[in-house]
């Protein structure tokens, strides 16, 4: 069982705080939007639990396949209804690689986002439920 507790720290800011691990993450928003800009936004938030999520099964299955990568940066852009409660209705992910040889990679880089983004991450499984996922992989230019 996952929990979390999230403390109000005045205004719109909120620090969320995980039981198993203690580990914290800050939550605000925009000035225009009554906070002050020391977090990330909710939404956000889930943007990046999608990034981290598929970036750590991507990592661990290139790791299996034994593909060797210097760097990976992932790139999450969503858009959301105008109308509440404005969920995401588009996510498009896109995953860039370094490395040697990444030409040669392409099919095991494909594969692994792939693999992460249909079967393994529990945030994509989630929010593919409301939102058109997309993603791509691009390689990074030496």
């Amino acid at each position: 069982m996952y929990k979390v507790e999230v403390q109000w720290n005045g205004m719109m800011a909120f620090t969320g705080v995980s039981e198993r691990s203690g580990n914290q993450v800050r939550l605000d928003t925009s000035v225009e939007n009554g906070g002050e800009n020391s977090g990330v936004t909710p939404m956000e938030a889930v943007l990046i639990g999608l990034a981290g999520c598929s970036g750590m099964d991507v990592v661990s299955i290139l790791a299996k396949k034994r593909v060797e990568i210097d760097g990976l940066t992932i790139a999450v852009e969503g858009t959301r209804r105008s109308e509440h409660p404005k969920i995401f209705t588009g996510i498009n992910v896109t995953y860039t690689f370094s490395g040697a040889d990444l030409e040669a990679k392409r099919k095991a880089l494909e594969d692994s986002v792939q693999l992460s983004m249909e079967k393994y991450c529990s945030v994509a499984g989630m929010l593919n439920k409301a939102a058109e996922l997309t993603w791509q992989v691009e390689l990074a230019r030496s």
